[in-house]
């Protein structure tokens, strides 16, 4: 039997680690490792036109699978395109290692072509950084690699110069075990004891959740019954906990909706699970506040607590909601409920009154449509922007439909790559890309890796022309919008110039036939949407100082977007509402 290289061995310990597939741009430092992949039927190697599309793709299929994802650049300018996608999968949580091929080690520090210094680069969005400058590194520095993406949810990234990943790799190296599951966190009884005075002690108790509800539903909705408490979420968390919610209050934040503003403000103690929300303006200063969670590192950053609990969030409630007292008194909670339909009844309309006339399209509209067509297992990846809006408020979850997108790296041209790793994971589930026109064009390139591997993904382009988030912000700003429009082809015909399925939608009765075909096909699609510029949305509460800037900038726009089929929820659960 021919003895192993390094990088070989490489690709051996990332198959052995739950890897599928390994995203990435060949090139010459990194031919050792891709010839390694070529002969390991274990592994896929997925060639992508750029390789920031490697790092969004490796990280989209980290969150689907919650397995370890992978994907590589080769040398200076190469793996430095992985930077971007590698930050929004670290800030996402979600295990990725990266593999940073390097010019040759005799050559480091020389100042040699396309010499970098990725050890040092990715530090800031990793959990690791470091260089295999040795054969005998090898096996234990990248099993300690993988050991910090997984057990620390978040990225490793090793650099190989291409000639070490050329050597014979190490005899008789030892190879442990490697973790690949994440085990629950309980939180110490001081904390639960006083976690429950708190709650025993409260009158009105609100759970505002994130992303750590994951799995959590059950649990999250047993207590907030026990205690009869409303339950708000932040973006992330809400295909976790929104869905059969007889709690739900809505959405907090920039893209918010709903009652879950007065129900974090206007509570005795307010119960953050799972949740880094980042908008402290939009969280109060005068109730008490608890937060749970299982990194530490997170707790009281954003506002001040009166107690933290450090245990991820189904741990801590199994341990919590027996011992916590009976609640029978409603009266927040029905009065928050209510709240929460007459603030959705308010807005519904906006995307319902003649939209069978109203062209350009709302965009509204499209994302209703949308929803109410797209499979009930769907995976929707989101373009940052109006798309994320639209996301928010009008793609219904179900327990079993995704929703990702970089909701906290905050990156543009993340829905498409995104898209391409989902996909992979199951090429008969379907995933759509909410794109905007922007975020699409910024790497349109691999729209022809779809092509190429005859992904099946359904691209659905909102295309308004313009930087639309971006002309908001001017506008809160008070200034006039500027640098923000978008010259665009027919990119409908760019799809089919591609290869694939593509239709333009300019009028509404247009567009469920559109979307229809598009998901009949069974190839790779584009549905290019021309929708309305001036449709922008709104916060739940905005300041003066807002106003203000609407006021100076603002002659002639759309305000608030719908809520789709929420109303419908909150409708329903107003049933429980004593009537008076």
């Amino acid at each position: 039997m021919a003895k192993q290289n390094v990088a070989e061995q490489f690709v051996d310990i990332l198959t052995r680690a739950g890897v599928k597939r390994l995203y990435g741009v060949v090139g010459d430092s990194l031919n050792p490792v891709v010839d390694a992949v070529r002969r390991n039927a274990a592994i896929d190697w997925i060639h992508v036109r750029h390789e920031e599309t490697a790092a969004f793709a490796a990280g989209a299929e980290a969150q689907i699978t919650g397995r370890l994802g992978a994907c590589a650049g080769s040398c200076g300018p190469g793996n430095l395109h992985l930077i971007n996608g590698l930050y929004d999968a670290h800030r996402s949580m979600a295990p990725v290692l990266a593999l940073a091929s390097h010019i040759p080690s005799s050559e480091i520090g020389l100042g040699y072509f396309q010499e970098t210094h990725p050890d040092r680069l990715f530090r800031e969005c990793s959990h690791y950084s470091e260089m295999i400058s040795s054969p005998r590194q090898m096996p234990r520095l990248l099993q300690t690699a993988i050991q910090h993406a997984v057990g620390r949810s978040g990225v490793s990234v090793v650099t190989l110069p291409g000639d070490i990943a050329d050597h014979p790799a190490p005899e008789k190296a030892a190879e442990t075990a490697l973790v690949t599951s994440r085990p629950t966190v309980r939180p110490g009884d001081a904390e639960i004891d006083r976690l429950v005075d708190l709650i025993d002690e409260a009158e009105k108790v609100t759970l505002f959740c994130g992303s750590g509800t994951k799995g959590a539903h059950a649990e999250v909705m047993e207590f907030a019954q026990k205690i009869k408490s409303p339950v708000g979420h932040a973006l992330r968390g809400k295909e976790y906990i929104q869905y059969d919610n007889p709690y739900d209050v809505g959405m907090s934040g920039l893209l918010g909706y709903g009652a879950a503003y007065e129900a974090t403000h206007e509570c005795d103690l307010l119960i953050l699970l799972g949740t880094d929300f980042p908008y402290n303006a939009f969280l109060p200063d005068d109730v008490k506040i608890v937060q749970v969670d299982v990194r530490p590192e997170n707790l009281g950053r954003r506002s001040k607590l009166d107690l933290a609990v450090w245990g991820d969030v189904k741990e801590t409630l199994r341990c919590l909601t027996p011992r916590v007292r009976t609640k029978d008194d409603r009266t927040f909670l029905d009065r928050m409920l209510k709240k929460h339909a007459d603030a959705l009844e308010g807005v519904v309309k906006a995307y319902t009154r003649k939209v069978d006339k109203h062209v350009p399209i709302h965009p509204e509209y499209v994302a209703s449509v949308l929803d109410e067509m797209a499979d009930d297992d769907a995976v929707f990846t989101v373009d940052t922007g109006m798309c994320n809006v639209w996301a928010a408020r009008y793609i219904s979850p179900n327990g079993r439909r995704r929703v990702i997108g970089s909701f906290s790296h905050g990156s543009m041209a993340n829905a498409l790559p995104m898209a391409i790793g989902a996909q992979f994971t199951d090429r008969g589930r379907q995933v759509v890309s909410m794109s905007g026109d922007g975020g699409f064009a910024m790497l349109m390139g691999d729209f022809l890796t779809l092509v190429q591997y005859d992904l099946p993904v359904k691209v659905v382009l909102f295309n308004n022309s313009s930087l639309s988030m971006v002309e908001l912000e001017m506008l809160v700003a008070g200034l006039p919008s500027h640098g923000t429009t978008n010259k665009n082809p027919d990119f409908a015909a760019v799809a089919r110039a591609c290869g694939a399925h593509g239709v333009r939608v300019e009028k509404p009765k247009e567009l469920a036939g559109a979307l229809k075909s598009a998901f009949r096909h069974k190839g790779p699609a584009l549905v290019d949407v021309v929708t309305d510029p001036n449709a922008l949305s709104i916060p739940p509460k905005i300041s003066a100082e807002m106003v203000t800037g609407f006021a100076l900038s603002a002659s002639k726009i759309v305000l608030d977007g719908g809520v789709g089929r929420m109303l419908q929820m909150a409708r329903s659960n107003l049933r429980n509402v004593p009537r008076l």
